[in-house]
């Protein structure tokens, strides 16, 4: 089978799905790899690098796409993109299915077999497939570079000739990935780092990060069983801000990391709370892209409300796109790899974690998840 690697061609986006060094891995199983011309190029891997490691260059996207039986990607291909697959190809992204029902009807039309990344089940055969944890642990650490920067003063207690300086308080709303990997990084610059989550039972690992975990009188729904925090009621986050409000007050940082899969990310801080938090502190919103966690903030950008900025970027991965490349290719790799036998690359709907990312086969939306919101959408 030929892999083909396309250049990515949403604007900011520097990451490869496939790096150099695991073209080999693919060729050993038996499979052929070709890259676009300059996919590479914003992580700094040149063409050259991936002729030598044994992959053929295509000159342009219409030449890859016209000859690969299976395509790597990041994101979500175009509609563009998808008029150049073959029928019969498959085509594995981080597909964002729940809010592009569009694409994967394109897919099924053209009888594409579409697997997205991001439904990867969280059990243990499938954790260096997990691509979804690797690019958040990149996302929890840029949020804490991000806010560094930005925040107009030191982060560690420095004891100096003109007096001591306190460390920065930090405050970590969800201890996924993305929220203890923050959690460590701030800490390792030097700040006082608290933590709060909806799932009592991250309580020990947000403290084996070194954070003090916050708990907040309330019932909650816990997680569900991929390990996300659920839903919770309306009564509930009316309660969880006005007891969120006295403790960002008190904080020079806050990140926020809450987002429900398939779902706007529910609204955690609000404008009162804004107004009550010190002028100068800074948020970073991590679930900026489906509405944000902070009433005001924008996908993309940096607002300023009350003297407080609000980061919105999602972009954190590409800003890290060398080591965000390396990890993706790992998981992508791993993931295909799952379905090859002796040299030879078949769908396998028995095998939990092919049948839990398929989202396209055989000219129809098959996942239990996805199906229900497409015949929603026909009626």
């Amino acid at each position: 089978m030929l892999i083909g690697v396309p250049k990515e061609i949403l604007p900011g986006e520097n990451r490869v799905a496939l790096i150099p060094s695991f073209i080999s891995t693919l060729t050993q199983a038996g499979q052929e790899v070709m890259v676009e011309s300059g996919a590479g190029a914003g992580c700094f891997y040149a063409d050259k690098a991936y002729e030598e490691a044994g992959a053929s260059i295509a000159p342009n996207a219409e030449a890859l796409y016209s000859s690969a039986d299976i395509v790597f990607k990041i994101r979500p291909p175009e509609s563009a993109e998808v008029e150049m697959l073959r029928e019969g190809t498959t085509l594995i992204c981080l597909m964002d299915a729940f809010f592009r029902l569009d694409l994967l009807e394109q897919l099924a039309s053209q009888k594409i077999s579409g697997f997205g990344l991001e439904f990867v089940p969280r059990i243990s055969r499938a954790q260096s497939m997990d691509v979804l944890s690797s690019m958040a642990a990149i996302a929890g650490y840029r949020a804490v570079i991000e806010a560094a920067e930005l925040l107009p003063k030191y982060f560690p207690m420095l004891m100096t000739s003109a007096g001591t300086i306190a460390p920065a308080k930090v405050f970590v709303i969800g201890a996924g990935v993305a929220g203890l990997m923050a959690i460590a990084t701030a800490k390792r610059l030097g700040a006082v780092v608290e933590a709060y989550d909806t799932r009592p039972v991250v309580k020990e690992q947000v403290e084996s990060v070194g954070a003090k975990f916050v708990e907040f009188d309330l019932e909650t729904a816990g997680e569900d069983a991929g390990g996300y925090a659920k839903a919770q009621s309306d009564d509930f986050y009316k309660k969880q801000q006005e007891q969120m409000k006295a403790k960002v007050a008190t904080v020079d940082v806050v990140i926020t990391t809450a987002a429900i899969p398939g779902k706007k990310s529910p609204v955690l801080i609000t404008d009162d709370m804004l107004q009550s938090m010190q002028a100068g502190s800074v948020i970073i919103d991590l679930a900026a892209e489906r509405g944000g966690n902070t009433e005001g903030a924008e996908a993309g950008v940096v607002v300023e409300k009350h003297g407080i900025k609000i980061v919105g970027y999602t972009d954190y991965p590409s800003r890290s796109a060398v080591h965000a490349s390396q990890l993706f290719a790992k998981n992508i790799t791993t993931f295909l790899l799952n379905m090859v036998k002796d040299g030879e690359y078949a769908i396998d709907l028995e095998d939990e974690i092919v049948k839990g990312a398929l989202l396209v086969h055989d000219g129809q939306v098959v996942h239990e998840m996805i199906k229900p919101l497409m015949e929603q959408q026909g009626e």
